[in-house]
Order: C-alpha cells, then structure tokens, then sequence
C-alpha cells in the first residue's frame, strides 16, 4: 500500500505542480511585518483551479509580483540564490526538475516522466525545496522602548551627571536583507504562513532589540549631550527626533552592531516622556535662570532682582543688608542702581543724649534719683 500510495503521490503531485503560479504578497499584513513568505493566488474572482501545488515547489514560468517598498529573496533547498530590489513581475526560471512544467516549454519527458521518477524516491514528494520571502524596505514604525527606573549620564553641558526615566518609539529599516536573514531571523520565520514582525510581543528576536535599545539608551544619551559641535542639550531632545535617531543608531552599532551584522538600522525616534530625577530638575531651573539673565532681556531681569534684594535687605537686614546688596551688584557690573546712603553715627560722647538716656530710665523707675543726679553731674564734668 505504501508503495501505491507513492506512485499515486508522485503522479498527482506532478500533475499539479504542472501549472504556473501568480505569487504576490498575502492579505491582511499589519504595517510592521518585515518578512514573510510570498503565496500563490490560487483563484481569483472563482476563476483558477490549481489549488493543489506542492508548497515547496515555484513551477517554472509562474509570476512573481514585487510591490513597491519590498524586496524579493529566493531561495533553494534553504540557501538564498537571488535577491531583487526593484518593484514590478518576474517570471520564475530554474533548472531543478522538480520545477519543470510542460507549461513553460521545458518539453514533455523531463517534466512528466522523470519528475514523477524523482518524487517516486522520495515517496511520492518532490526532493527539493523552493521558496521566495517578501521583505519590507520601508521604515517599520511602531517599535517601541522605555525604562523602568532612572538611567544616567555625564552630560556636557551641565557638566555633570543627569538621570531621568524616558519612554517613546523610533522607526526601524532593514538597509542588508540578506545579511539580516542570515545572521537574524530564526529559521522558524523561513516558513509558509509565518510573519516576522518587530513589535510581534512572541517575538524572542524583535524582544532582544528592545532589550538592547534600552541598553544603549544612556550611551545615546551621553553622545547626544556631549557632542561640542552641536551644543546640544538635554531639553532639545524632544524636537530633534532626526539628531537623536543618529545618536541612539550609533550608540547601538558601537554596542550591538547592528548595521554591520545584522543590517538593521533606525532611522527616527519620538520621545514621548522624559521625567528627570530630582537633582536634574534643580539643575534645570538653574539653568533657565541663567538664560534668563542672559542678553538684553537679562539685564532688565538682573536689575529687577536685584532691587528687589535691595528693598528685602531695607526690610529685614538694616543697612549691612544694604551694604551686602550693593557690594554684589557692584560686581555684577550694574551701574545704573542709586547706591543708598549709609546713615550717619551718632556719636559717641554727646552729653545730651546721655541726659536724655538717664531721665528715661529715671522715668521708667530704673534709677533711683540719686543715680541720676550723679550721672548728670558725670555727664556735665561737675
């Protein structure tokens, strides 16, 4: 029974894989599929009957239709033999006999006898495999990284190190798709019906790149903040999406090589929040602070503050709060401030004022009479 179970399979099988095949890309695609297999179109409109090719087998003179943003990897017995890069139809050629169709004018013994031969040996199924996979050239969005505690960094122009816990997205394109296929994809991905996708959560290859941007954040980060060429600082992260791209795509090729092992590369990020720990934030009102007393506008903000320190010294501090203030807006170059007059010292040796002082303190019950009466005798030079 196995043996006519063979020649049954062997014939049948040839038979339909006589046929020519339209191949195009599968319906219902999300927009972050990066590689997946092309599918024959096996009807169209109720029109078309092969329905029962063998799934490892292209027949010679079936049509391949690359659409734009995608490109084509073919491949036989698991070994990658072409790759496309331009959109439009291809016709399928090979010389394995398991793709010979009379359809495709590679004659008639070639094509019926020894296929239906071949496949006999190995049990009534072709004895080669042939596949061709669809791969995205676009930017894949979507994909996504975030922290759960502060990461830090030396930042160069606060001149110190700064930590925040940030989260947002970046595009991702693959620039090599033969290098990615070799050296990435699991070759559970190289199969019928599978989609490779970056934000797949199943994903055990797409989750191994979130952990690696989250790893080169800081890096990131650190190369962003410190380049002297730019001047860049922290708070411009959130505008520059295309600056920010170009540090965080460095910082992983110098941690993970992506782009020379993998041929991956990002292209575009989003910050959608950065919360700074406790310390940075000081800093950063220190430092607006600063802008803010820088310019012309600042003059006016400098000459406003220190008025007002002035007027809060005549408040609480007498005039060595006075003398303070003017000391320090005199080494701040503000000129234009009225210094205010020191009062004059009383002096010291005045009898009056002595007398006076005495008849208080008489009148207060402080000093007996006699008490006062030999102060002012003192104070008279009696």
């Amino acid at each position: 029974m196995g043996l006519v179970r063979a020649v049954t399979g062997a014939v049948g099988g040839m038979f339909a894989d006589q046929w020519k095949d339209f191949y195009t890309v599968p319906a219902g695609l999300p927009s972050t599929a990066a590689l997946f297999a092309a599918v024959p179109q096996g009807t169209n409109a109720g029109r078309g009957s092969n329905t029962s090719g063998s799934s490892n087998i292209i027949t010679n003179g079936s049509k391949i239709v690359v659409p734009e943003g995608y490109g084509l990897l073919l491949f036989q017995d698991g070994k990658i033999t072409g790759f496309v890069a331009e959109p439009g139809g291809y016709e399928w050629r090979s010389d394995d006999i398991n793709s010979q169709s009379i359809f495709a004018g590679d004659g008639i013994v070639s094509p019926l006898i020894t296929q239906s031969w071949e496949r006999f040996k190995f049990g009534g199924q072709p004895g080669s495999q042939q596949a061709a996979f669809f791969v995205s050239l676009k930017e894949l969005p979507d994909n996504r990284f975030g922290t759960q505690s502060e990461i830090y960094w030396d930042d160069g122009f606060l001149n110190t190190q700064v930590g925040a816990v940030t989260r947002g997205s970046y595009t991702l394109k693959i620039v090599d798709p033969i290098l990615f296929v070799k050296n990435f994809v699991p070759a559970s991905y190289l199969q019928p019906g599978q989609v490779f996708d970056f934000t797949d959560l199943d994903n055990a290859a797409a989750g191994q790149l979130f952990n690696e941007v989250v790893g080169s954040l800081a890096p990131a980060f650190s190369l962003y903040t410190n380049d002297p060429s730019k001047g860049n600082r922290i708070t411009k992260l959130q505008q520059d999406s295309l600056g920010f791209a170009k540090s965080l795509s460095d910082a992983v090729e110098q941690g993970y090589q992506w782009s020379s092992d993998r041929g991956l590369a990002i292209v575009k990020t989003a910050i959608v929040s950065i919360e700074y720990d406790a310390n940075t934030r000081e800093l950063l009102k220190t430092v607006q602070r600063a802008d803010a007393l820088s310019g012309a506008r600042g003059n006016s903000n400098l000459q406003a503050s220190v008025a007002q320190g002035i007027q809060s010294a005549g408040e609480t501090g007498g005039a060595a709060g006075l003398m303070g203030v003017g000391m320090a807006s005199g080494m701040l170059g503000i000129g234009n401030l009225q210094q205010p007059a020191a009062p004059a010292a009383p002096a010291a040796d005045d009898p009056v004022a002595k007398l006076k002082k005495a008849k208080e303190m008489l009148d207060l019950g402080l000093i007996t009479q006699s008490d006062y009466d030999a102060l002012k005798a003192k104070a008279l030079g009696l």
